[in-house]
């Protein structure tokens, strides 16, 4: 227990397993945590007097329980017995051999095939924030510098398991970033940019950091370092794999904000029964393929070229079908390559998945073969990049048992032929028995015992058994061990000779074993890089077979991307919702068409329920999946590239931070407006239904005049049920309006989800009331109020605003020019207030005030 206390000082934020003889051993708190998360039964045992918790596992265990405590969130330290107790008279030594957290895995129990496991640090600078992101079981290593929204954004993209930060921005960052991230913190001298600097350079064995072109991203290096720093701690020192720095850069791809992509559902949604578009899409065969295509869909592309050429490499495996189905039958005999790779530099690696490397390096042969001469350029470089590693493969199947067990002590490791050594102590091992049988033979004829008998057991080893009627004829050299009922045992000089023999040849094999792996797999390492290229190649295949698998099935077509601004859908389909539809049903498609010339905003207006949100969707996941490379679920579709995608979908409470539906809302249509782009495309769904219905028409109406006057004339989509914004069009020249078409029938709606020219007059929610199964006394009470409500459309209370903001504004008109004021005095003076509907009211009023803002243009 004092050996245990001294280990457990060192590492007290963790859950220490500690090795006794054949268990893993926890105490006190630690044993009342494992007790609970494993379901193990929690005792106690008296240690002088005290009375301490115990819970425990057998070792051979591990992979069992261990998943089970990191994915609780705790930090688990392994304990090891660092000599073998036969070879010591004194307390067996023990250290931590690992200390694995949510962020820090390589046990593929705890790790998702087709998902990163992303540790990260956040490193809060003056101006802006650093963080670095790395999957220990992949050798991934990025780093980034942001603002707040871009480094929460990141966070979204890469849900890390794990985050790093300094224990002085504790509150910071829960404030910043929310509490639903299993944080670590660590000492605030960690984040210093020579400790970091030191660490990288001394990692990467550079003297600079520009080769990974991130010498001047000060703050990201400080968030590098204490990533590095951390895996040390952590026990983690051999990362050999882990041999790259990349720099995230915002201006290779579209922006997407938080809010964007919890809306689009791209690959996360709050209902656990939803689907989303990477359920929908994935189509990889490889665990490096898919998590490549959550990374592609992270991060779509803006290059130009770079997107028709998947495109291209699509068409090719399109209308070769035959071949690309060949090619997915061969990835799906590929393993985890970069996981592979990692054991290998971490040591962690065993026999059989040395063999599965083998195996998988094998399955890439015809791979290469078959996508190195195609004529297709995009194709053809994704065969040059992959390497079969010819000689990697000759030496695994020369060293190693293609039957090789998982673990070395087990045998049969090496393969025959390999070692002479090996294979006489083998020969000797094997031998044993034939060598018992002539001794038997040999021994039966001297003695004349015809029931003698050659066996062995735990406590003396080899022995002869003679029954006791036979007793007289043990010849006098033999030595009685022990005395059964019905036989007496013997041992004999030969057999003991023979025993040291073979138990020292069966420890001979294993160390032998031992040694010749331990060889093979740092002679392994040396191909590390190689087999990392050709994963992310293999990787890069498996998503454009992928890609042109969905093509095929669900009709998907080439998009035209170009360097305009325009957006022209024919026929466009919501990739997820058309894959839901019950069968012998058909997903009704629509035609979108913006630009920044003659139709920037359409204003879609019809009933809830009428797919007005999808349409908004369903835009902008064609125009995602276009710019990630994939063919898209329209007729044809001619897209502008895009840069940003806004999306302002539904909305909830924060109730967490104290803020309403409407602060939300609020909060992210704000972000919206202040980061439009000339190649920005803008989706807002019932902006300012939070609040009052006034206030709600009053908002929405300025947003969509401010998007219409602002200079970057952002495409925009902008769903509503307050069909009086319909009056914009005539005032706005971009503005549109469009419908959701429904037909009214006698006793119900029927929605035709078709997206039609002109504005809508109704919202039927009565209608969906009733199709809810809303109790008939409502739904007849709701009517009759409706009714009053329309009647006294025009309420006073909005009249005494407009008549006292006209009063407000005559009084102001000291100033102008005279034939402005007298063409303002014209306006107000003809006014019927009573009879103005809020709307128009609103409209007369924006009138004024452009006529102000020229005139205090044409002074100045």
């Amino acid at each position: 227990m004092k050996q245990y206390n001294t280990i457990k000082t060192k590492y007290p934020d963790a859950l220490l397993l500690f090795r006794v003889g054949d268990f893993y051993e926890t105490f006190g708190e630690d044993a009342v945590k494992a007790s609970r998360i494993l379901g193990i039964i929690l005792t106690q045992r008296n240690n002088g007097g005290d009375r301490t918790e115990l819970a425990g596992f057998p070792h051979h265990s591990l992979n069992t329980y261990l998943p089970k405590l990191v994915k609780a969130g705790q930090r688990v330290a392994i304990c090891d017995q660092l000599e073998d107790p036969k070879q010591t008279k004194t307390i067996v030594k023990r250290g931590v051999t690992e200390l694995v957290t949510p962020g820090v895995a390589l046990n593929d129990d705890i790790l998702s095939s087709k998902s990163n496991n992303f540790l990260c640090a956040l490193h809060f600078g003056a101006e802006k924030f650093g963080i670095a992101l790395t999957d220990i079981s992949t050798g991934e290593f990025l780093t980034a510098e942001g603002n707040l929204e871009e480094i929460d954004t990141l966070l979204q993209h890469f849900g890390p398991t794990e985050v790093l930060i300094s224990k002085k921005h504790k509150t910071d960052f829960k404030e910043s970033f929310g509490t639903s991230y299993h944080s670590f913190y660590l000492e605030d001298w960690v984040f210093q940019e020579d400790y970091a600097r030191e660490s990288l350079h001394a990692h990467f064995k550079t003297a600079s950091l520009k080769g990974f072109g991130v010498a001047n991203l000060t703050r990201g290096i400080i968030a590098a370092g204490a990533v590095l720093h951390y895996l040390s701690e952590t026990e983690h020192k051999r990362l050999q794999h882990i041999n790259k720095l990349v720099r995230i850069g915002n201006d290779d791809h579209v922006w997407m904000d938080r809010f964007t992509i919890r809306n689009l559902e791209l690959y996360h949604s709050p209902h656990p029964e939803a689907v989303t578009l990477l359920d929908v899409i994935d189509k990889t065969k490889s665990p490096m393929g898919g998590r490549l295509l959550k990374r592609w869909l992270a991060f779509p592309l803006k290059d130009l070229e770079k997107i028709r050429e998947r495109h291209r490499a699509i068409g090719y495996f399109t209308a070769e079908e035959k071949l690309m189905h060949e090619l997915q039958t061969g990835l799906k005999k590929i393993g985890d390559l970069e996981r592979l790779v990692a054991k290998i530099a971490t040591g962690k690696i065993n026999p059989r998945e040395t063999v599965q490397l083998k195996n998988s390096l094998e399955a890439i042969v015809p791979i290469k073969q078959t996508i190195s001469a195609t004529g297709n350029k995009a194709v053809d470089s994704l065969g040059e990049a992959i390497d079969s590693c010819e000689e990697l493969r000759n030496r695994i199947k020369e060293v190693l048992h293609e039957e090789a067990p998982v673990n070395v002590q087990k045998g049969t490791t090496i393969a025959p032929g390999f070692s002479q050594e090996l294979d006489e102590l083998r020969g000797l091992a094997t031998s044993g028995k034939e060598y018992l049988d002539q001794m038997l033979a040999r021994e039966t004829e001297r003695t004349g015992i015809t029931s003698l008998k050659i066996a062995s057991n735990n406590v003396f080893g080899y022995y002869i058994e003679v029954r006791n009627t036979h007793k007289d004829k043990v010849p006098e050299e033999w030595i009685r061990k022990q005395t059964l009922i019905n036989a007496e045992r013997y041992i004999t000089e030969e057999l003991k000779e023979y025993e040291a023999k073979i138990l020292g040849a069966e420890e001979r094999i294993l160390d032998l074993e031992q040694q010749l792996f331990s060889q093979l797999i740092l002679w392994l390492q040396a191909y590390i890089s190689p087999i990392q290229n050709t994963a992310q190649a293999i990787a890069s295949l498996d998503c454009l077979c992928g890609f042109a698998e969905l093509a095929a099935e669900h009709q998907y077509v080439e998009p035209t991307i170009n360097d305009s601004t325009e957006l022209n859908i024919t026929k466009g389909r919501h990739p997820v919702i058309e894959k839901q539809l019950r069968p012998g049903e058909s997903y009704i498609p629509n035609d979108v068409i913006l630009n920044r010339e003659t139709q920037q905003i359409i204003m879609i207006t019809g009933p809830n329920m009428s797919g007005k949100s999808a349409i908004l969707r369903q835009t902008a996941l064609i125009v995602l999946l276009a710019q990630i490379g994939s063919y898209v679920p329209a007729e044809a579709a001619t897209i502008g590239l895009v840069d940003k995608i806004f999306t302002r979908v539904g909305a909830s409470d924060n109730i967490s931070l104290g803020e309403s539906t409407f602060m939300v809302e609020m909060n992210e249509t704000a972000s919206i407006l202040n980061n439009l782009s000339e190649r920005s495309l803008v989706l807002l769904d019932e902006i300012g239904r939070g609040t009052s219905t006034y206030d709600g028409i009053s908002i929405a109406w300025a947003i969509s005049e401010y998007l219409h006057e602002h200079p970057s004339r952002a495409k925009t989509l902008f769903a509503t049920h307050y069909h009086e914004l319909n009056e914009m069009a005539t005032t706005f020249e971009r503005i549109k309006n469009y419908n959701v078409t429904v037909k009214e029938l006698k006793d119900r709606v029927l929605f035709l989800r078709t997206l039609s020219p002109g504005g809508s007059a109704h919202s039927f929610g009565i209608h969906v009331a009733k199709m809810a199964g809303m109790p008939q006394q409502v739904l007849n009470r709701a009517n009759k109020v409706l009714k009053k409500l329309e009647q006294s459309h025009s309420s006073e209370e909005l009249t005494g605003k407009l008549q006292a903001a006209a009063s407000e504004m005559q009084l102001s008109f000291f100033h102008l020019d005279d034939p402005l004021l007298e063409e303002i005095k014209e306006e107000i003076l003809t006014l019927d207030i009573n009879t103005l509907t809020p709307v128009e009211a609103l409209m007369k009023l924006n009138e004024i005030k452009r006529l102000l803002t020229k005139n205090k243009k044409a002074s100045s």
